[in-house]
């Protein structure tokens, strides 16, 4: 066999066309997707300096090999660390994901978006310091500035999420991070100066690659992979596009090939199919989960749960008092987190709507660590869930595809033993919604400085805040500046 490839002549799958001809040629030009891209920042780096609270989380993170620090690396937000960008995309992924609280995208397919952050981060970082270096490594002389991660964030977006909104692959058994690590191998790909032939390469070689299965998102198996699967997507994103960059080859018909392709081995034959064109729909309609870290499907049946512990408070009940809830609430949540039995981890926990119902009922809250062990150890949430029955409605349902409303509504009701009952609340849009953003977006931003109380001491919790919260200045500001902002040093 020969040691020398050869470019094919083969039309690439036109999936795969539009991808990269998007990336490389759309313009963004909506002023409400770049400053929902800002506020998505700083939702996603909070998200992931609370993370770095939980020891199973840190344990993964850092160099590859101990102790190494790699010449212009890339920084990790609340960490000391100087990594290749691959690795550095795996940490920051892995961080951003942990505790389920970074943003979401709901329809044929659910994900969050953010996830691509991590390759998207690194890469940025990565091209910064070794421009200012004079590196072979770097693209160019100067470095990138937070508008073009922005920019990226977008297009990242857009992809996953467009894809999701008629094509799902849970159905087929494979997990969404796949989507994570289509879009990032774009992005990333462009952002490092890929040639097209190049972006084309890269994004065929994500489709090629074997993908994850659901079952570690679902019992029995549900576990700590689902935290840091996005990291692992990410920051192989990175890798296909450095493989590119020096002339890896492609796979055309990666998606379409007969009996090899993605199509026949993985989607049970069917072609993927398109309810819009790529844009900047996605970050202008995304979800922030703001006020809980729980599963999305469920954010407004906590949201209702609370409002009901109050009104039982009132009336002088606990959760004791309880005799049946039901909810009422769209398809998605039966099928993804209407669960009976044992939970056995925090994973197993977070993705059970009758979990993060019982919680809010009993305690009043839903806080991360509401789903550790010693507090699932608590009698009285079984005791609970085994009282909660869901029952879809059709309408719920219709309103959650409908590409103009896009709810996530449940309804919750409550009887008590002595026959009496609470008014059903119903909800149809969470905090985090579009439709609320008006009054969403403080609680980001509230969010968002908690985090950072989490890591920083105030001094540098101010710094960080007075240059991030300041959109205009902050968009100009290069990445390598931002990312030693971040910086946490060692004693």
């Amino acid at each position: 066999m020969s040691a020398n490839f050869t470019k094919s002549d083969l039309p690439f799958d036109q999936e795969m066309v539009d991808i990269v001809d998007y990336v490389m040629n759309y313009q963004v030009t909506s002023e409400l997707a770049y400053t929902t891209a800002w506020n998505c920042f700083l939702d996603t780096i909070g998200c992931g300096l609370e993370s770095l609270e939980y020891p199973a989380c840190t344990k993964l993170l850092g160099p590859i090999a101990p102790g190494q620090r790699v010449p212009n690396g890339v920084r990790v937000p609340g960490l000391d660390y100087e990594l290749d960008p691959v690795q550095g995309a795996f940490n920051i992924g892995t961080a951003i994901r942990w505790l389920d609280f970074n943003d979401t995208w709901l329809a044929a397919e659910w994900g969050h978006p953010s996830d691509n952050l991590g390759g998207i981060l690194a890469t940025a970082d990565w091209i910064s310091r070794n421009n200012l270096a004079g590196s072979s490594a770097g693209h160019g002389t100067k470095p990138l500035v937070m508008r073009d991660v922005f920019t990226a964030m977008i297009k990242a977006h857009e992809i996953q999420g467009c894809i999701a909104l008629e094509n799902s692959f849970n159905k087929v058994g494979l997990d969404h991070v796949i989507l994570v690590k289509v879009a990032s191998t774009a992005v990333v790909a462009e952002m490092m100066g890929l040639s097209r032939d190049q972006i084309l390469n890269a994004v065929s070689l994500a489709w090629v690659d074997g993908q994850s299965l659901r079952t570690y998102r679902h019992f029995p198996n549900a576990g700590s992979r689902k935290s840091w699967a996005a990291g692992d997507a990410t920051s192989r994103a990175v890798r296909l596009a450095l493989m590119a960059k020096v002339g890896e080859m492609g796979y055309p018909s990666a998606l379409s090939a007969p009996t090899w392709g993605f199509y026949d081995v993985s989607f049970k034959g069917k072609r993927f199919s398109f309810q819009r064109p790529y844009g900047s729909y996605v970050m202008e309609n995304v979800l922030f989960k703001i006020s809980f870290p729980a599963e999305f499907h469920a954010q407004t049946a906590v949201e209702a749960s609370l409002l009901l512990y109050k009104q039982m408070h009132e009336r002088g009940k606990t959760s004791d008092d309880i005799a049946t809830i039901s909810i009422r609430t769209h398809e998605a949540c039966v099928r993804i987190i209407d669960k009976k039995g044992p939970l056995r981890n925090p994973a197993d926990r977070d993705h059970t709507i009758q979990y993060m119902v019982a919680i809010p009922l009993i305690f009043g809250r839903l806080t991360a660590r509401d789903y550790e062990d010693d507090i699932a150890a608590d009698p009285r949430i079984d005791a609970l869930r085994e009282k909660i029955v869901c029952v879809e409605d059709p309408q719920y349902t219709k309103d959650y595809h409908d590409p103009e409303k896009r709810s996530i509504a449940n309804a919750v009701t409550i009887t008590f033993t002595d026959g009496s009952s609470l008014d059903e609340i119903a909800i149809e849009f969470p905090v985090g919604h579009k439709r609320r953003r008006d009054e969403g977006i403080p609680l980001l931003v509230q969010k968002y400085r908690t985090n950072l109380a989490r890591i920083f001491d105030a001094a540098q919790q101010e710094k960080i805040a007075a240059l991030t919260l300041d959109y205009e200045r902050f968009s100009q500001t290069p990445v390598n500046e931002v990312m030693d902002l971040f910086v946490k040093r060692l004693p």
